[in-house]
């Protein structure tokens, strides 16, 4: 998600011929991620009733959906291989989101429907769980990110499959952790960038 160099907070330095005229597009992708995640954190905690849910729709749809999926496109463009499949994917995952919760879930039969969110899950579990790997070779502020929605993700997982309200929330509280760290990931890639020079860091790790 943006590059280790030190204005930026994401992975691989990108071909200078090639991407000279193309803006660091790390900050928008992390913001989209960071705002979608902490919405619904919102619920999963707990904090504000269900019923009130929908309104994390529009965000997963045009922020933290197409926005962070242009981003990860540019990420292509850029020639950084993680920034464009993490971007990219999560991308691809609110815009899923967004879906089940409007068109699948109120038609699956009510007995077993906890399966099936604790399946989507799951998948994302382990997706989030392998870019662990790539992410050791981007920064701190990036692997910290990816860490904690690994977690995050697998605490969800076990409270659908297990029914469990209460390790719901706990993912919930994750969730906030995690959009906080991603928000201040995107602030420091716009700022380091924007000022030319390291304002926030990111601690680089290649």
């Amino acid at each position: 998600m943006a590059s280790a160099e030190p204005n930026n907070a994401a992975t691989v330095q990108p071909a200078a011929a090639t991407t000279a005229s193309i803006a660091d597009p790390g900050a928008l992708g992390l913001a989209g991620f960071a705002m979608t995640t902490f919405v619904l954190s919102t619920f999963n905690t707990g904090l504000l009733s269900d019923t009130l849910e929908t309104v994390v729709l529009p965000l997963a749809l045009f922020y933290g959906g197409l926005a962070q999926l242009l981003a990860g496109m540019w990420e292509f463009r850029r020639a950084n291989t993680f920034a464009a499949t993490a971007f990219s994917s999560y991308g691809a995952f609110w815009l899923a989101f967004a879906y089940y919760i409007s068109h699948v879930a109120p038609k699956l039969p009510p007995e077993h429907a906890y399966q099936a969110t604790g399946l989507f899950l799951l998948a994302w579990a382990i997706f989030t769980t392998y870019m662990i790997i790539p992410a050791m070779r981007t920064s701190g502020a990036v692997l910290a990110v990816i860490v904690l929605l690994a977690l995050t993700f697998i605490l969800l997982t076990i409270g659908a499959f297990a029914q469990s309200s209460g390790i719901d929330k706990v993912g919930g509280w994750a969730g906030y952790v995690t959009a906080a760290v991603a928000w201040y990931a995107s602030c420091a890639t716009a700022a380091n960038s924007t000022w030319k020079r390291t304002v926030l860091p990111v601690w680089p790790l290649a």
